[in-house]
């Protein structure tokens, strides 16, 4: 499970996709629907907030706003309500972190939407989220730290 910090615009079409589903299945989770996935480290974030599901609606508002824009049909009766403005903290070092992981997925599999944006500068949010100083998240796969340490993937 990959609960982008980065804006969902940097997404291929199969990105997007797998985000919203995965983003669905969060949902479950946080919800006790399922049995699996209940302590998936992705989940940290949405559990430390007040109040999850409704954390997790805003996080899945943006995707399917996103979805929208591109002209796909993403079934937003799978939304449940909005509630105010809600906002997570997200470190520069896991937006930088996860923008790499991006680009490297990006090169592989739709090297149109990687030459777009293998430049870009200005790495934006998930609307969620406010980006703050620090490093790479705990919560972050353990492989991560390698990257941390060295700089590769």
């Amino acid at each position: 499970m990959r609960l982008w910090t980065l804006h969902p615009k940097y997404l291929d079409a199969r990105g997007l996709t797998a985000l919203w589903r995965e983003g669905l299945l969060a949902r479950a989770v946080l919800r006790g629907e399922t049995r699996g996935y209940r302590h998936h480290p992705q989940l940290a974030r949405f559990k430390a907030h007040r109040t999850p599901l409704a954390a997790i609606n805003t996080y899945l508002r943006a995707v399917l706003a996103e979805a929208d824009a591109r002209g796909y049909r993403f079934d937003r009766s799978k939304l449940g309500p909005r509630r105010g403005r809600i906002r997570l903290r997200a470190t520069r070092g896991q937006l930088d972190h996860e923008w790499r992981h991006l680009l490297a997925k990006l090169r592989g599999r739709s090297p149109r939407i990687f030459a777009r944006w293998r430049r870009e500068r200005s790495r934006l949010a998930h609307p969620l989220f406010r980006v703050v100083r620090g490093r790479i998240e705990p919560w972050e796969r353990a492989g991560s730290r390698f990257f941390e340490r060295t700089g590769r993937i």
